[in-house]
């Protein structure tokens, strides 16, 4: 079994800064890729940023959060973070960690709980 635990969630006024970390435990032979997806209220979700844990470590942003989020990890530790900056009440939203995973079988999608994003204006 594999589990993604995130943390970091939480209330900020716009303008401010929040660090979302997702780390991921369990029968792990490798990961490919981890990244965020957020849902707001009434909305589907989306894909907030991604990125591989292979050498490249390449990224993928969604257009509205460039140049403000920033995505990073760390492969030691299974784990990914997010730098939110400036921030803007439509970043309100439940993000989600993802992460698709090689667990000692064919590599499958996890997702984690979510955790709460608020941002104040």
């Amino acid at each position: 079994q594999v589990q993604l635990m995130e943390s970091g969630g939480g209330l900020v006024q716009a303008g401010g800064s929040l660090r979302l970390s997702c780390a991921a435990s369990g029968s792990i032979f490798s990961i490919n890729t981890m990244g965020w997806y957020r849902q707001a209220p009434g909305k589907e979700r989306e894909l907030v940023a991604t990125i591989t844990f292979s050498s490249s470590g390449s990224t993928n942003y969604a257009d509205s959060v460039k140049g403000r989020f920033t995505i990073s990890r760390d492969n030691a530790k299974n784990t990914v973070y997010l730098q939110m900056n400036s921030l803007k009440s439509e970043n309100t939203a439940v993000y989600y960690c993802y992460a698709n995973i090689n667990a000692y079988s064919p590599s499958r999608d996890y997702w984690g709980q979510g955790t709460q994003v608020t941002v104040s204006s």
